[in-house]
């Protein structure tokens, strides 16, 4: 590995994946304000964790793993509970959730195989950033985003985001597989 593995950036990532079980249980026994406060520092660490990274020029490669994993467990995690309290579609869940094991194992074996640790794609932190968004608006308890089918809004755009960003990390695992010129 390159770069220093304990590091800011890695501290944050970190700590995005220790607030997932408090953040799901603070939602569910039903004290909303804590549970925002935790969604809200969890995305603010996402932004960042890379902000961090780039102005201390901290770039490890464990960072490049831990950010997105952080992103993927995140977002499993929540989906798979908000399904299960039945405020997320099955679809939406398991195409979520399969892209993310998807390009995990993508990226991992391009590691192994090609010894390149690859970076999340703008498309991907974009999508990302939907899939926050419609978190938020199903955590806050605000009249404006149940009027206006925020919740619905995010929703779709989120699966459009993350099935863009998805063929994205396939052709550019494509190109990693046949010796093409790439973009990390």
């Amino acid at each position: 590995m390159e770069g220093r593995i304990v590091n800011i950036p890695n501290f944050l990532s970190i700590l995005r994946i220790l607030l997932i079980p408090w953040f799901i249980y603070y939602f569910h026994t039903g004290h909303l304000d804590i549970a925002i406060t935790i969604m809200i520092v969890a995305v603010l660490t996402d932004w960042f964790d890379g902000q961090a990274a780039r102005w201390t020029n901290d770039v490890s490669e464990m960072g490049k793993i831990l950010d997105p994993l952080a992103d993927k467990l995140c977002l499993a995690s929540v989906a798979v509970y908000f399904l299960w309290v039945g405020q997320l579609p099955l679809w939406f869940v398991l195409f979520a959730v399969l892209r993310d094991i998807l390009i995990f194992i993508g990226a991992g074996y391009v590691k192994f195989r090609h010894s390149v640790v690859t970076t999340s794609l703008w498309p991907g932190k974009w999508a990302v950033g939907f899939v926050s968004m419609l978190f938020i608006a199903m955590v806050w308890p605000h009249p404006f985003f149940r009027e206006y089918l925020v919740k619905e809004f995010f929703l779709y755009l989120s699966t459009l985001m993350l099935f863009y960003s998805f063929v994205l990390y396939c052709l550019r695992f494509y190109k990693i597989h046949k010796g093409l010129e790439y973009r990390a």
